[in-house]
């Protein structure tokens, strides 16, 4: 999650309780107060506005992602993570806030800072490092990155935790819920309770640093053997439940590949598309959090860097199950044994099935058509997108059929999606079919 060009100004997370509150209440009423504002502009000119209109105006998506971005922590991650696993399809308005999100975390102040390592390694804490950069060079949702070197040389990264981050998580997501409820952008009667439960125990685990650390050891022997990637090793000896130290790896924003040639991109992507099969059919383990700076390229050894495993979890063979299932339907090329596995997956609801067969058979038909064609797909074409997107629109528009995945199958594709995201930010080609059916022997 490393920013070369990290210079935002420092900003003091709020850590209290009430303090947290208190930034939800001001959001809920500086929201309500632009829809009043709006409303009454939009009646004064003789029009009759909806609930949603008033809502999604250029401030109220200005005001939420301001907010959640201040508070960091489960908030601003909650937002991280709709962006990555709704993509292309997520309503132009919410995909703005949820853009805004995945790039406007700022650092903690240098006070905020110093009582933080003071509290984990001990009032004289700088003994212990030869040089320690004040300024990190990162700055996410649950925490900030800075660069040390020890009395003996070796440099290292430190990841250092936001005060109150882990301690806030039950009551920041209960309090996005809220908002969510109240904006009338989830409809009543889904129960959303199973995903808050997840989303509440995968925070605390990815707020805890020790556990983050061995998921990042597990990954690292599972890699070692591979010469495409580079897995920073762990140092035990500065690692506490809210500080990571490990190795410093040097790499620029796999971004900045969007550049290169046709052929490294290609690989690059196919790189990483091979590591999700992997990880859901060989490891039993996957990182499930593919935001884009997890990921960093080295243009010397041409090798990909991994980064931040918080997220990483079991996938149950129950999961890994059902995508098998999946996969192996799609690449039959049968309509019908696609929906079919969709809905033993968990993955569509059975009344959607039976409310919009059409529009589910026409978006099968475009899935099936790309992913059948020929020779590579093309990510960087996006065409198929637009047709998906408006189908999927009109069955959101039936509430009565909305559904909830299970949890672990939403993880699973989250990384699938993000994965596909930034295959589709690079413009790669990649023979995805033939990769399928080496790994699933189809």
């Amino acid at each position: 999650m490393a920013d070369d060009s990290f210079d935002r100004p420092g900003r003091a997370v709020p850590s209290g309780r009430f303090a947290r509150l208190g930034a939800f209440g001001r959001l809920a009423g500086g929201v309500a107060g632009g829809m009043v504002a709006e409303g009454t502009r939009r009646i004064a000119a003789g029009e009759r506005p909806r609930l949603n209109d008033l809502l999604l105006t250029p401030g109220n998506v200005g005001r939420l992602a301001d907010q959640l971005a201040h508070l960091r922590g489960a908030a601003m991650k909650l937002g991280q993570m709709i962006s990555m696993d709704a993509g292309d399809l997520l309503p132009p308005e919410l995909a703005d806030i949820m853009a805004r999100l995945r790039d406007k975390a700022s650092p903690m102040p240098p006070a905020q800072l110093q009582k933080v390592l003071a509290a984990q390694w001990g009032a004289a804490w700088r003994t212990r490092f030869a040089r320690f950069e004040a300024s990190p060079i990162a700055a996410a949702s649950i925490g900030q990155v800075h660069r040390a070197t020890t009395h003996d040389g070796r440099v290292l990264a430190i990841k250092v935790q936001y005060p109150g981050v882990a301690a806030s998580i039950d009551a920041d997501i209960d309090n996005v819920a809220t908002l969510l409820r109240v904006s009338g952008l989830l409809p009543a009667g889904l129960d959303i309770a199973p995903l808050l439960a997840e989303a509440k125990r995968q925070l605390a685990e990815e707020a805890d640093y020790v556990r983050e650390g061995a998921q990042l050891s597990r990954f690292g022997a599972l890699l070692a053997g591979d010469p495409r990637f580079v897995v920073p090793a762990l140092d035990a000896a500065f690692t506490t439940p809210q500080v990571l130290a490990m190795d410093f790896v040097p790499g620029v924003a796999i971004e900045t590949l969007t550049d290169a040639p046709q052929d490294v991109r290609d690989t690059v992507a196919a790189t990483l598309i091979e590591l999700v099969l992997r990880e859901l059919f060989a490891f039993g383990l996957m990182q499930t959090d593919p935001n884009f700076g997890n990921y960093r390229w080295q243009p010397e050894t041409r090798r990909i860097v991994l980064l931040d495993f918080g997220a990483a979890r079991t996938v149950s063979p129950a999961t890994a199950a059902a995508y098998r299932l999946l996969l192996t339907a799609a690449l039959s090329g049968e309509r019908d044994r696609v929906s079919a596995a969709a809905v033993e997956a968990g993955l569509l609801a059975p009344a959607a099935l039976d409310r919009h067969r059409a529009s589910i058979d026409r978006m099968i038909d475009v899935v099936l058509r790309e992913m059948n064609r020929p020779g590579p797909f093309d990510f960087g074409d996006r065409s198929f997108v637009g047709p998906l997107r408006d189908e999927g629109m009109a069955m959101a528009a039936d509430r009565a059929t909305w559904h909830l995945p299970p949890a672990d199958m939403l993880f699973a594709q989250r990384k699938i999606s993000g994965t596909a995201l930034l295959a589709a930010r690079l413009k790669a080609r990649v023979n995805v079919r033939t990769m399928l059916v080496e790994r699933l022997g189809a």
